[in-house]
């Protein structure tokens, strides 16, 4: 018993000492929000988007009654280079949070070993003298010896080092999981822009198609009436000119369309004959949800976003990085032990051993080493700063883009009556117009210039759709892959985890 009892009264100061741990910058800090946004960004890590529930996301998408643009985008996620990395530094950091729970607890490493030959040491201890001359053995017995057992070793957390890089390693995992859900995000906002711009493109070949057309046939009757002598040559060649650079106008649409489409099959992976035909079998008229005017955002919604959640362990990883160089300044505390069995054959003699020992404890304390471990620790330190600077300004930055993205819904809202009020009224003194000419009390210039004036009208909504449509998708990745208004808002309470 006096043999264990100091081991045991050094390992139960090592516990009590343990709980003094160094101390850490903070995890948790203010974030720049603008006075007007009705509550503070809450400085605790807060909930993914969602709850990061893969069916749910996909709920904001289905508000516009498009299936193919949610089947095309769940083909770019599955497709993207990006999203596959983000899910393999999730493995990644599951392995090295792991890893660092681990050092926390005492290790266990079994060993097993075999010798077997002859000494002289062995034909005395068994006192075997045969064929001996003078005392000295000719003949030696066969030593065998087998060992089988068991080493520990565990490092005491006398100042909090390995606590620290435990946490660190839970941030990063953590952090990791939500820098998924961005890939997500950014992925499936990149195809929604895309699957809307060629939807634009469509809607804008609808126009230059009926430009073209109109043009044309203005241009043949304006050609038979020159040949009748009732129009001047110079009418039918101002004719032929226009139909001409409407036709021109009509490839260039052609050629921007299916630049789209390639677009659009290179993101999803998608072949290009099998993405024609579901875009052509599908409406080119998309009608975007109506979103109510807001003055005040909750800023809860800035926390809903993946990349400042990730923001927000990034910092806590830091800090937490910080306290464990700080700690590698102090002393360390070690302790191992080792169960075994020895077993020891030579001649006929056999012998079975069992040992253990509880020990050494060993105390490291670092005395000199050229500034090293200061230097680490300052280096620690002014990460922890970085991660905090990139934390405030991807929230300022987070300001910006949902504030944005609500003034451009709200300009192109209030516009949008104004350009369909425009493309009415234009189309109508076209008509009148082409009517007049027909009858012989309208030039060709004023027809000319009457569908000119229609042309850039319809071409003018048509730009106004996609830019009202770009700003919709800049509002879903703004508030972190989905927005709606607070009494509409559903909660999830089973979070899925992603399992890339």
């Amino acid at each position: 018993m006096r043999n264990i009892r100091l081991p045991t009264l050094c390992l139960g100061a090592s516990l009590l000492l343990s709980a003094c741990a160094v101390p850490r910058p903070p995890e948790k800090v203010e974030a720049p929000v603008p006075a007007q946004w009705n509550t503070p960004l809450p400085a605790s890590t807060a909930a993914l988007p969602h709850g990061g529930s893969l069916p749910t996301l996909a709920e904001w998408w289905r508000q516009l009654n498009d299936p193919l643009l949610v089947e095309l985008i769940f083909a770019a996620e599955a497709a993207s280079p990006t999203v596959a990395s983000a899910g393999a530094r999730i493995t990644e950091a599951r392995a090295s949070r792991v890893a660092a729970g681990a050092a926390l607890i005492p290790n266990l490493t079994g060993t097993a070993s075999a010798s077997r030959g002859n000494s002289p040491s062995s034909g005395f201890s068994t006192g075997s003298t045969s064929g001996s001359t003078d005392g000295i053995p000719t003949s030696l017995p066969i030593l065998t010896t087998g060992q089988a057992g068991l080493q520990s070793s565990w490092e005491i957390d006398l100042f909090g080092g390995l606590r620290a890089n435990r946490d660190a390693s839970q941030a990063r995992f953590v952090g990791a999981d939500a820098q998924w859900h961005e890939a997500r995000v950014s992925v499936a906002a990149e195809t929604a822009n895309a699957y809307l711009a060629e939807r634009a493109c469509r809607r804008q070949l609808v126009v230059s198609t009926s430009d073209a057309q109109s043009r044309a046939e203005t241009a043949r009757l304006t050609d038979l009436s020159a040949r009748a002598g009732f129009t001047a040559p110079a009418d039918a060649a101002l004719a032929r000119a226009s139909a001409a650079e409407a036709a021109g106008r009509l490839t260039q649409q052609r050629a921007l369309c299916a630049v789209q489409r390639q677009a659009l099959s290179a993101l999803t992976g998608i072949e290009a004959p099998s993405l024609d035909a579901k875009l052509d079998a599908a409406s080119i008229d998309v009608t975007l949800p109506a979103v109510q005017a807001v003055h005040s955002v909750p800023a809860e919604a800035l926390a809903q976003r993946p990349d400042i959640f990730a923001a927000q362990l990034a910092v806590a990883a830091a800090s937490a990085d910080a306290g464990a160089a700080l700690a590698q300044r102090f002393p360390r505390l070690t302790l191992q032990g080792s169960i075994a069995t020895v077993q020891v054959r030579a001649g006929g003699f056999r012998e079975t051993l069992d040992t253990w020992t509880i020990g050494p404890l060993a105390l490291t304390v670092p005395i000199f080493d050229g500034g090293t471990l200061a230097a680490n620790s300052e280096a620690a330190k002014a990460r922890y700063d970085e991660s905090v600077a990139v934390y405030r300004a991807r929230v300022r930055q987070a300001v910006r883009e949902v504030e944005e993205a609500l003034i451009n819904l709200k300009s192109t809202d209030e516009r949008a009556s104004d350009a369909d009020t425009a493309v009415t009224n234009y189309q109508a003194s076209f008509d009148a117009t082409q009517q007049r000419y027909g009858t012989g009390l309208a030039s060709l210039f004023d027809l000319e210039d009457a569908r000119r004036t229609l042309f850039v009208s319809q071409t003018a909504r048509v730009s106004l759709q996609r830019e009202r449509a770009e700003a919709w998708v800049s509002l879903y990745r703004a508030m972190g892959g989905g927005w709606s208004r607070p009494e509409s808002v559903a909660t999830t309470t089973n979070p899925v985890t992603p399992s890339p």
